[in-house]
């Protein structure tokens, strides 16, 4: 019975430090969690109330407890990399089901996905009409890597000071050749409807006492003439609404303008100072590419385009589960549900049980301070020495008590 006693023991030993040293192999594994091994008793008792002078018969492997404490957050600075501050665990799709984890070392894959170091698809709530999120399905996350679409000027908005005590022009009528022929101009881009860049110039001609001609050229090309008023404090008065609407001249490359351009001039004003431009803001823009990924605490994911464009791409889905114990681990940092584990609580980062996301940050194992396994290790170590000397200790009595029956 002593020799199945030790062997057990040793055996006990020996799961502990197959689990201390995977523990300590995945101290570089993110969003690793360590587990511990327990163990219990083994007694067997045949006979009624032999419980009291009954030996037990040794020690046997019961589990292999994961441990969910946070790992240390490391700083990449890499777009793609995430880590869960807090509870949670990141969902991904591997083709057949959700799994979940929290190694959130993620990478675009040739198709513009966004996957786990081994190809699952991170699962985000997909954008909806309305501004939000459609919280009752999951998607796989795609960034988009195609160009922002162009958006051409239609609207623009001007700024700007005409000088009350200016004379009219010397020369008539007007040309933008002729700089006598007008007496102040201000120049800003616009763009048509594929994206291409446009030189527009605002030709101011003073009329009269209070009235002004407002002439717009774009391109060397007149889009019309429109009539300016203002009262005797300066302000603005015709247009009533401010807004003057411009025809843009046919463009050969293929490209169009809206038509009207409708320019607002409600902030412009004839003030006795000198000329001042201010300001002028037009509400088109370029086609874009993708410079950057912005992940929210929230998980909402945004692309940023080189036109400064801004697309809301999703918002990443995350994890948690009544049972954290009972979750089955099946490599590559992913575990699955079980009935154990119960069903998984979907939300958003930063709400109720959920942790924050953590852009440019890694979860580094919960292992990577080995301190504490190397202690871990050599206690084991000891426990299985001992029983092996136990071991050879029961094997010697065997043999002087085979040596003592032979002789008799």
């Amino acid at each position: 019975m002593a020799l199945n006693q030790a062997l057990s023991g040793i055996n006990a030993a020996e799961s502990q430090l197959n689990v201390i040293s995977n523990n300590i192999a995945n101290a570089g594994t993110v969003g690793f969690k360590g587990s511990t091994a327990q163990f219990a008793e083994v007694y067997a008792v045949t006979g009624l109330n032999l419980s009291s002078s009954a030996v037990g018969s040794g020690a046997e492997l019961t589990n292999v407890e994961q441990q969910f404490s946070q790992g240390d957050l490391e700083t990449t600075n890499g777009s793609l990399d995430m880590a869960i501050s807090g509870n949670g665990f990141f969902v991904v799709n591997n083709g057949s089901g959700n799994q979940y984890t929290r190694d959130g070392a993620f990478t675009e894959n040739s198709n513009g996905y966004v996957v786990s170091q081994s190809g699952q698809f991170l699962q985000v709530y997909p954008p909806n009409a309305a501004g939000g999120f459609n919280t009752s399905t999951l998607t796989d996350l795609q960034l988009n890597t195609a160009q922002s679409a162009a958006t051409p000027t239609s609207q623009i908005t001007v700024t700007a000071n005409l000088p009350a005590g200016a004379s009219l022009p010397t020369d008539t009528p007007f040309s933008p050749t002729d700089s006598n022929s007008y007496n102040n101009a201000s120049t800003f881009e616009v763009y048509d409807s594929q994206g291409g860049a446009h030189s527009a110039t605002v030709y101011y001609v003073k009329t009269g006492n209070n009235t002004w001609n407002a002439n717009l050229y774009i391109d060397g090309q007149s889009a019309g003439s429109q009539a300016l008023a203002f009262n005797s404090a300066g302000a603005l008065v015709t247009p009533a609404n401010g807004n003057l609407d411009f025809t843009p001249a046919a463009l050969t490359n293929g490209a169009t303008f809206p038509s009207p351009i409708v320019a607002n001039f409600t902030n412009t004003t004839q003030f006795g100072t000198a000329y001042a431009p201010g300001t002028t803001n037009q509400n088109g823009y370029q086609a874009g590419v993708l410079q950057n990924i912005e992940i929210g605490t929230d998980g909402t994911v945004t692309a940023i385009y080189s036109n400064n464009q801004t697309t809301t791409l999703g918002q990443i889905a995350v994890a948690n589960f009544p049972n954290l114990q009972g979750l089955q681990q099946v490599g590559n940092n992913s575990w699955v549900a079980t009935q154990s584990s119960g069903t998984a609580v979907l939300g958003n980062a930063g709400a109720g049980q959920f942790g924050d996301i953590e852009q440019g940050q890694l979860e580094t194992s919960n292992t990577s301070d080995t301190t504490a396994q190397l202690v871990d290790m050599i206690q084991a170590q000891q426990d299985y020495e001992a029983n092996s000397q136990m071991l050879g200790t029961v094997s010697s009595l065997d043999q002087s008590l085979f040596s003592a029956v032979d002789r008799s």
